[in-house]
């Protein structure tokens, strides 16, 4: 007990060196935490951007590839599958339902995915949460839209918003389908999920809007009113892509051997979860490299520690000598300097966790409303704990260097120091 006074009291005397120190370890520990609960959220709401989904299915290619444009809307699809091969597998008896997508038009550089209402009943994400509406209501009519919430935030929509959806994926288009606007009947809640970024419409609507093109362009000509065209738009030719949820998940296997070996044209069945887990595999390596930087900000806190600590030593050379001239052994002036480290290194830490809380009330709804990612203030983790204890492990090991070298100081060592 008096080796941790006399450490309280030798931390007072030098209190700006001191609170200097914990600032720095504060801030990389709070750095170490921060990124390690962004990265277990990202992965969360990553690997949970689809759920309660069996299987997703497209034209033959890989599967990675595959839940890349079906489910986060990032790149294009190899082929589509015919409208008769989509009806044959809906209707297999092991199916409970299926949602059609249908991709390649965009909105001021929002993607617009074609499906149907069933879209909002069976989708799911996160813990199998379904889609909730902010305001409105799923469309109806043919030229009726529903927007995500990142969408219709970024561009300032509101109900009855008049859209155009534009040819094409990208931000820019010269091809717009500008003489059959939709109507915005719908604006859903946020889900931290590619749907926040999308727009969506029926089927319907997306084969009306293209009845007198060819070829990626209209036909030259020949114009058809909105009203006419919705009147010819019917089931489409093709889609891009589909989810299946299954009856009984045991048949999961069957019905993926099933729709691989389609005989009618080449399809790919995709296991979400599975394609999920490889594709954030390719990205371990950017996680361990971010992982890595912030140990090596925390070591550099702890560096400064030890520098500070060891430059103060031989200033205190004198208060080693009066301390084992009234009597103190080594051993207590190893503790003393050893838990003069422990002390700020777990002060820095418990600092640097009450920083990253504040941080986190602060910016949780910015960074849910901007990236769409939730990061809830919840206790400690056990890998944060873990993160919590190395450092302290690696700030007793600190301390360990300059208690070792005042371990070995000697009486007359300090009692002969010239002032």
């Amino acid at each position: 007990m008096a080796v941790l006074t006399l450490a309280w009291k030798s931390l007072l005397n030098r209190r700006f060196t001191a609170l200097l120190t914990l600032l720095s370890i504060a801030l990389s520990c709070a750095l170490l935490l921060g990124v390690e609960r962004i990265r277990h959220e990202t992965r969360q709401a990553f690997t949970q951007s689809v759920s309660g989904t069996d299987l997703v299915v497209g034209a033959r290619s890989g599967a990675v590839n595959l839940l890349l444009y079906a489910v986060f809307h990032i790149g294009n699809p190899t082929n589509n599958i015919s409208w008769q091969s989509y009806r044959e597998i809906a209707a297999h008896p092991k199916v409970d339902w299926t949602i059609p997508i249908s991709l390649g038009d965009s909105h001021r550089g929002y993607r617009v995915v074609g499906t149907s209402p069933d879209f909002f009943t069976y989708y799911k994400y996160g813990a199998k949460q379904p889609l909730d509406f902010a305001y409105g209501k799923p469309f109806e009519g043919v030229y009726e839209a529903v927007a995500g919430s990142e969408a219709a935030a970024s561009l300032g929509y509101a109900l009855d918003q008049e859209i155009v959806i534009a040819h094409g994926a990208g931000n820019v288009s010269f091809a717009e389908h500008g003489d059959k606007p939709f109507r915005l009947a719908g604006i859903l809640a946020p889900t931290g999920t590619p749907v926040d970024r999308s727009l969506f419409v029926s089927l319907q609507g997306i084969t009306a809007i293209h009845v007198g093109w060819q070829g990626g362009a209209p036909v030259p000509g020949l114009k058809i009113p909105a009203s006419a065209a919705a009147k010819l738009a019917k089931e489409p030719s093709d889609i891009t892509a589909f989810f299946v949820g299954l009856k009984s998940k045991l048949a999961t296997f069957n019905l993926q051997r099933h729709i691989n070996q389609y005989l009618q044209e080449p399809l790919t069945a995709a296991l979400p979860g599975v394609a999920l887990e490889e594709l954030w595999g390719m990205m371990a390596l950017a996680e361990k490299a971010l992982m890595a930087m912030s140990f090596m900000v925390v070591l550099v806190g702890l560096t400064g520690m030890l520098s500070l600590m060891l430059s103060a030593l031989n200033e205190r050379r004198r208060e080693m000598a009066i301390l084992r001239a009234l009597g103190a052994n080594p051993w207590q002036i190893l503790l003393l300097v050893v838990g003069e480290s422990l002390f700020l290194t777990l002060s820095g830490i418990l600092a640097g966790l009450l920083l990253l809380y504040a941080l986190l009330w602060q910016a949780q709804p910015l960074i849910q409303n901007r990236l769409g990612l939730f990061l809830p203030i919840n206790p400690p983790s056990s890998t944060e704990v873990m993160l919590m204890g190395a450092v302290l492990l690696a700030g007793l090991l600190a301390g360990l260097v300059p208690g070792l070298r005042a371990y070995f100081y000697s009486l007359a060592d300090g009692m002969n120091i010239r002032v």
